[in-house]
């Protein structure tokens, strides 16, 4: 019973001491997602839902829950906004090519449509961002209308 004890003490010093320690925030400059909102011109509800829901883990903006003080939940975020950046970013919108745009609005439909967008791990804690079935037609009839422009502008060049 005294090395369960032992191990428990352990645990619970290396626990503190990684409390020190942490990845580094996405805390950039919220102006980053005007480009994409300039660009894609959303309607205020859309854009009320992409800010919502999307833009925490697509963007250079990231606003983090209290909960993201504690190690190691917060290199569980860290990671999740690292992937989520990775396949869609609306801060670097204005450095896609409007193929790429096109495609990223496409992938952004498919995920919504799907729900698997926005993830239940983030609407858990988020409630405002789960989505009922009206703010998915309204996102997915704006991207789709957006897709138009680019496959004009593709066709163009």
């Amino acid at each position: 019973m005294k090395i369960i004890k032992k191990i428990v003490l352990l645990l619970l010093v290396v626990f503190i001491i990684a409390q020190f320690f942490g990845p580094d925030k996405n805390e950039g400059d919220f102006s980053s997602v005007e480009a994409f909102y300039a660009d894609t011109n959303p309607p205020e509800g859309v854009k009320m839902i992409l800010t919502n829901a999307c833009n925490d883990c697509h963007s250079d903006s990231t606003r983090y829950p209290w909960y993201n003080n504690i190690t190691p939940v917060n290199y569980w975020l860290a990671e999740h906004v690292a992937d989520g950046k990775k396949h869609f970013d609306v801060s670097k919108w204005n450095d896609y090519s409007d193929k790429k745009k096109d495609h990223k609005l496409d992938e952004l439909i498919e995920m919504v449509e799907e729900k698997e967008m926005p993830l239940d791990s983030y609407t858990w804690t988020h409630g405002e961002a789960k989505l009922s079935q009206d703010q998915i037609d309204s996102v997915i009839t704006w991207a789709k209308k957006v897709r138009l422009k680019y496959a004009f502008l593709e066709e163009a060049q």
